[in-house]
């Protein structure tokens, strides 16, 4: 695949746009003897559902829109956060999708944002992506200034700040770093706001060519947080496999758009059924040991613009969503 945008270059203004607006939003920012910023979005200060949603924007690198709006689709739960983006391979795999696994001593996160795109490591005397997907995607961004962003309950320690800057190959007074707790109303509005990402992500697993992929949108309920951690990351999927709603028009013939659209639901899962706290718990709070292909929206339309055809499946599950909001 050929792309030619730089998604660093696109989120700049946005990222731009948080610091200046950041009392406003009720963010924290601070910067580094390094000169790296620290955005807090809920850590220490309270953030919001409008820092939420522009740093969902970011995350897309700059080739998304994120909105709010009250929808009736969900019994209880009207809120909804929508995304659109006019290139959902680049803007949710080569962007959004949180795919940099960083870690120091006991701080564990995972990266999302542009910052994915510039990095590189060494291997057998050679640069590479950080990332596998990359050398699918076939991109690799170039920009002299980066953002990450970070799902945690804590600021990074100076040593994943070092490492991030040294893979992007950037000084760090030209990276920003945003760290958004899930159990904030921020971090719970950035998560639900991967509804298209999670679809795409999995139609790559399903080994649905990419390139076929030319447009996509989805929304899904923002969930009501939770102070515990796992309770609060629990309703953000639950978002998604209860409520998600994506539509995505491919190019291609009506049987491969048919049979993407009867393998994406997150009902085809052998694991769907209870809330996903439940399900993290049984399997001893281990990821690897969910099925991957729980991780997808609940219901879905994927339009065949070849023909015109569209192909729905999936379904919505109010009471399943009540009973993970309401835990």
């Amino acid at each position: 695949m050929e792309y030619k945008a730089s998604i660093n270059k696109l989120a700049q203004p946005l990222v731009k746009r948080l610091l200046d607006n950041a009392d406003k939003l009720r963010l924290g920012v601070e910067k580094l003897n390094n000169g790296c910023t620290i955005v807090d979005a809920g850590i220490k200060v309270p953030g919001g559902i409008e820092a939420g949603r522009l740093i969902a924007e970011v995350c897309l690198g700059g080739m998304g829109t994120v909105t709010i709006s009250h929808s009736s689709y969900t019994a209880n739960w009207p809120l909804s956060v929508n995304v659109y983006t006019a290139n959902p391979v680049l803007a949710c795999l080569g962007s959004q999708y949180a795919g940099w696994s960083l870690s120091h001593e006991k701080y564990y996160a995972l990266g999302s944002g542009p910052a994915r795109a510039l990095a590189s490591k060494e291997k057998n005397g050679q640069q590479e992506p950080v990332e596998e997907l990359y050398k699918d995607l076939g991109y690799q961004d170039e920009a002299d200034s980066t953002v990450l962003v970070i799902e945690n309950d804590a600021l990074p320690p100076l040593q994943i700040v070092e490492k991030v800057a040294a893979a992007c190959n950037i000084d760090p007074s030209r990276l920003t770093i945003i760290v958004t707790p899930t159990s904030s109303l921020a971090g719970g509005v950035q998560v639900v706001s991967r509804v298209l990402e999670v679809a795409m992500h999995k139609a790559h697993a399903l080994h649905f060519p990419l390139e076929n992929i030319i447009d996509g949108s989805g929304s899904a309920p923002i969930c009501p947080p939770h102070p515990k951690f796992v309770k609060a990351m629990g309703r953000t999927n639950d978002a998604i496999l209860f409520a998600g709603q994506v539509h995505l028009f491919v190019k291609g013939g009506d049987e491969a758009a048919e049979k993407l659209a009867e393998e994406l639901p997150s009902s085809t899962s052998k694991d769907y059924g209870r809330p996903f706290a439940e399900i993290f718990k049984q399997y001893e709070y281990d990821f690897f040991k969910i099925d991957p292909m729980l991780f997808s929206p609940a219901s879905v339309i994927v339009t065949a613009v070849d023909s015109g055809k569209s192909f729905c499946a999936g379904k919505l599950d109010n009471n399943l969503l009540n009973l993970s909001f309401n835990a």
